[in-house]
């Protein structure tokens, strides 16, 4: 499988001259690295550099803070990190170092991060406006109120400090949530590298194992192609597929069961997010067939609405009718259709939306209403349809047959000029298509 170029280095200071033109010249732009994270005494968490860093500039190290000055005579993309260390980066990986930065990224001035502290606070100077995550790190919230700090107690002296403080999400998640065909590549192979994966789980799956087996070989497919999974892997067998962010994927998965699996890869920040819900032992009984082809349809109403112009909730509500008409079909819901709509019945067995926007972060950025409306679709918005039905255990009100049965179906869509893409069609979504996928 060829590889998908990398995004490159004009395309981060090209995304880079865009937010600065919309922050404007009396703006500053502060951006931190994700922190790093002690998962225990001196062992820490993989890790993962934060997003909006990622989307401006591609630099995967910590301790650093991505800096924008629109309109500053000596540069205006700045990046305080960690120097070059010898023996640090014999133990932990080599470091770009300020040396290298200008080089590698394409800013137009680094700095080391321990002097932070003494030149940010002029660059702060005789900015109007300080763009900025607050509430993301405290840590880091405090350092900056600091640096305003130290200009406000220089206004005796001419210092001109910023007026206002606006979140940055304001600006940037708008500029994130359309997406370049060079993203789209990107996005595309993430989504490729997960077919895979999940073809794979289902060759591999037999009565008698357990769910961390199947957890096993699906992220074996991602570290294969030089990906890894852009979220926890949820591999729910029998009722466990009830439990809608399950996470102990340890159970035994017996004859009989069906086997959810919620799983996508991460290929250069981008992530891609399928669930298929397939029968252990090969076949579904006829309970799990009604079920699986009742939320298959529900997939199919909403992806009918996935076209430039159409509100973003429309697939969402469509989902939502075929789910309510089947579950009185089948006896689970009593009452009208207008009732079970309406009045909100359907969250029974239905407890969340239909999808969600999908890009650097697997739940990413953007708006879902504007000014109380629901916003339209357009090309380049990537998003996911994932309806699904979980019917608990212990439910009473519902014949025995049909309890403990969980199905979710999701699939990654992108919005196209004239309609939209499924990234992730290659992997059997029906029943039968399941079924003679996993054949022997």
């Amino acid at each position: 499988m060829p590889s998908p170029p990398r995004i490159t280095a004009a395309t981060y200071a090209r995304r880079r001259r865009q937010l600065m033109r919309l922050a404007g010249d009396d703006a500053i732009l502060v951006l931190p690295a994700a922190p790093e994270r002690v998962r225990s005494r001196d062992t820490h968490y993989p890790y993962r550099q934060d997003s909006d860093v990622l989307y401006l500039s591609g630099f995967a190290e910590p301790e650093a803070v991505l800096v924008m000055v629109p309109g500053r005579s000596h540069g205006e993309s700045l990046l305080f990190c960690r120097e070059r260390h010898p023996e640090r980066e014999a133990w932990d990986g080599p470091r770009v170092g300020p040396e290298g930065a200008v080089d590698a990224l394409g800013v137009d001035d680094a700095w080391p991060i321990d002097d932070i502290d003494e030149i940010l606070p002029g660059l702060i100077e005789g900015r109007r406006r300080v763009y900025y995550h607050f509430g993301r790190d405290t840590d880091f919230d405090l350092k900056l109120i600091g640096w305003v700090n130290q200009v406000r107690a220089e206004v005796r002296h001419g210092a001109q400090p910023p007026h206002e403080f606006l979140e940055l999400g304001h600006l940037l998640d708008e500029m994130r949530l359309a997406k370049t065909a060079e993203e789209l590549r990107l996005m595309r192979h993430a989504a490729e590298v997960s077919v895979q994966a999940h073809q794979a789980v289902m060759r591999a799956v037999r009565p008698g194992m357990r769910e961390y087996e199947l957890q096993a070989e699906l992220e074996r497919v991602f570290r294969a192609a030089g990906a890894e999974p852009a979220y926890s892997s949820i591999v729910g067998a029998g009722a466990n597929a009830c439990v809608l962010h399950y996470r102990d994927n340890n159970a035994p998965i017996r004859r009989g069961d069906l086997v959810l699996v919620d799983a996508g890869a991460e290929y250069r920040g981008y992530a891609a997010d399928i669930t298929r819900t397939f029968p252990a032992d090969g076949r579904f009984s006829r309970e799990q067939r009604a079920l699986h082809d009742l939320v298959g349809a529900a997939h199919a109403a909403a992806l009918a609405q996935a076209r430039p112009g159409v509100p973003y909730e429309a697939g969402h509500n469509a989902a939502v009718d075929v789910l309510a008409e089947g579950m009185l079909s089948l006896g689970l819901l009593q009452g009208t259709h207008e009732d079970v709509v309406a009045g909100g019945g359907y969250k029974r067995f239905y407890p969340h939306k239909t999808g969600h926007w999908l890009g650097l972060d697997v739940h990413d950025v953007g708006d879902y209403r504007i000014e109380g409306a629901s916003r339209l679709l357009e090309p380049g918005m990537v998003f996911t349809i994932e309806p699904g039905l979980y019917i608990p255990p212990g439910d009473t009100s519902v014949e025995a047959r049909w309890r403990g049965i969980g199905i979710r179906i999701e699939d990654d869509v992108a919005i196209t000029r004239d309609g939209h893409e499924v990234l992730t069609a290659g992997l059997a979504r029906s029943a039968d298509e399941i079924e003679a996928f996993m054949a022997p």
